[in-house]
């Protein structure tokens, strides 16, 4: 089996795609242009501070004119066709290019940027900064409809090293402080495009959620995400383990379904995991996933999101961590954010942590293997004993 492979170019404006293969590709290496013309692109959005919490929020009215649940001859994410001038040019097997309509972005400095972290932490009235950064759209398959569940092994991996490539390269774009890669899945959680796809966020702040977890560290000590590990392998919660990742319920879960998971040493991000870690993961999340969707009758509705250390900051206490929820409590029941939740923050839970990992340990047993990859070379769907045992707690 070769190896991965990465492919840059340029679409017709001038925004980046980045082409990965597969290491057991069938795809050709040349990639053809963007025929489109060039469109104009969107202004920078304006963020403005919330004086009560300090937070910034970032005000993108140009993603008020995006596609929402095109049909599938209309798909911005499949390969680009006479009938459909897509926003990918060729066949892939997974594309990365820059969004069209960014949250943060597409300007990366400015007389109205950030002038830093000290800057943004100031609190004042009638605050606004530009939202300098970068948002990317990351294509999981050419396929319309889908799901990262239903792919090979071999895609899987190849997400990940796009996952792991784009984090690099977008913590070394200047007033970048931290990467966010993330999956919306499902009508229930607000995506607008069918297609299987994710998306990657860089911030020009650490996000409210990560300057928490600072608070924590500062209050806990700088041996949180070791102990935390420590505490939930030994811990009826645990999903599945192998040699470098654990997968589990968290003793204080917030939703009905909910997975942490934790490499086995300390790393920052996913740039800085090697390759043996990125392998394990695939074939652990290739798993996890499948149970996830054989929970109902149904596909189970998620957010999966990578938890990385800020940029330039805390890189030695925050240790990467994937979080997957979903509102979903039962066949026919979602989980709203109400009044506690929604106004004050304070959760409260439907289904304990120990029954949530129950369910999805024997969802996991039923759940059918993934398919084939379509190169020379067969992907091993079983996984490995000491994986296996994992799910036996």
């Amino acid at each position: 089996m070769g190896q991965i492979t990465k492919r840059s170019y340029k679409l017709s404006d001038g925004r980046d795609i980045i082409y990965f293969d597969d290491a057991d590709t069938v795809l050709p290496p040349e990639r053809g242009d963007d025929l489109r013309e060039p469109a104009v692109r969107p202004p920078t959005a304006t963020m403005r501070q919330d004086v009560l919490t300090g937070e910034w929020i970032s005000i993108a009215a140009a993603r008020q004119n995006r596609v929402v649940l095109p049909p599938s001859h209309l798909d911005p994410l499949a390969p680009a066709s006479p009938e459909n001038p897509s926003e990918i040019p060729s066949l892939y097997d997974v594309a990365v290019f820059e969004n069209k309509s960014p949250s943060f972005g597409p300007g990366l400095a400015g007389p109205a940027a950030p002038e830093g972290l000290d800057d943004l932490a100031r609190v004042g009235l009638g605050r606004s900064r530009q939202s300098v950064g970068r948002c990317e759209v990351v294509c999981f398959s050419p396929e319309h409809t889908g799901s990262l569940a239903g792919l090979s092994v071999s895609r899987m991996r190849t997400v990940v090293e796009a996952w792991a490539d784009r984090t690099a390269a977008l913590s070394a774009l200047p007033g970048v402080e931290q990467v966010f890669p993330f999956e919306n899945r499902g009508e229930a959680i607000g995506v607008t495009l069918h297609h299987p796809h994710g998306q990657i966020y860089a911030y020009p702040y650490i996000t409210p959620r990560t300057a928490q977890l600072v608070r924590t560290i500062e209050t806990y000590g700088g041996s949180l995400f070791e102990d935390i590990l420590n505490f939930e392998q030994k811990s009826e919660r645990v999903l599945l383990q192998g040699e470098h990742w654990t997968a589990f319920v968290p003793f204080a879960a917030r939703w009905p379904l909910e997975v942490h998971m934790l490499p086995h040493r300390h790393v920052p991000d996913l740039a800085a995991t090697t390759d043996e870690e990125r392998d394990e993961f695939s074939r652990l999340y290739s798993r996890l996933l499948r149970g996830v969707d054989a929970l109902y009758a149904t596909p189970t509705p998620y957010i999966s999101a990578w938890h990385q250390a800020p940029v330039h900051a805390h890189r030695d206490d925050i240790r990467l961590m994937l979080q997957l929820t979903s509102p979903r409590r039962e066949e026919d029941k979602l989980k709203y954010l109400a009044g506690s939740e929604a106004a004050m923050g304070a959760f409260i839970a439907d289904i304990p942590p120990e029954t949530a990992a129950a369910r999805l340990r024997d969802a996991m047993e039923k759940a059918s293997p993934p398919p084939r990859a379509s190169g020379p070379e067969p992907i091993r769907t079983e996984l490995p004993a000491t994986e296996q045992e994992a799910t036996r707690p």
